[in-house]
């Protein structure tokens, strides 16, 4: 009975020696944030002037921090198909591109947005 109790604390524990498997990565992407909270992502464009005095890096790129940059993407592409960002005239990959990059976050190579 201790070995089968110690048995599985081990296997809760997860692992932790050199032969763990790497997680599985999502290929397509999901956006965990509010899309509506990316408003503000457009102050990084230069578009609209939310909030002034605040620069938009404050209010845009901490929404992003914390994911993956195939998340993130996902993210500002849903933003941009829910006119969130609130224009009408956006060059969408390379304005996805400047947005994700001014945040430090990379578009993932063959990611388009479809609008």
């Amino acid at each position: 009975m201790n070995l089968s109790l110690l048995l599985g604390a081990v296997n809760a524990g997860g692992c932790a020696g050199p032969h763990c498997p790497t997680p599985a990565t999502s290929t397509t992407g999901v956006c965990p944030i509010n899309t509506l909270k990316l408003g503000v992502c457009a102050n990084v464009l230069n578009l609209l002037k939310l909030k002034i005095g605040v620069p938009a890096s404050e209010q845009c790129c901490p929404l992003l921090t914390g994911l993956a940059d195939l998340d993130a993407a996902v993210c500002v592409c849903s933003a941009i198909r829910a006119k969130v960002l609130g224009v009408v005239n956006l060059n969408v990959p390379v304005d996805l591109v400047l947005l994700l990059n001014y945040c430090r976050k990379t578009c993932p190579p063959g990611f388009t947005c479809p609008l």
